[in-house]
């Protein structure tokens, strides 16, 4: 900021920079979220993976053909 600046330009640039700021704030929220996203569904996954597993297993047992 320089004294050849008027106060609208003073008040321009500030504006500029609080929503810069408030963008990397709400990207930064964003990203937090989708790898929370992220590790949730992975969590999710593998309960359905080993859930069909077992699922399998007790087919295989049921029809014989774990023998």
């Amino acid at each position: 900021m320089n004294n050849s600046q008027s106060p609208a330009e003073i008040e321009t640039a500030q504006a500029k920079a609080q929503a810069q700021e408030k963008r990397n704030e709400l990207m930064e929220q964003a990203s937090y979220a989708a790898q929370s996203a992220k590790a949730s569904m992975q969590q999710a996954g593998q309960q359905i993976k080993e859930k069909a597993q077992v699922a399998t297993e007790a087919v295989k047992n049921a029809t014989g053909m774990n023998k």
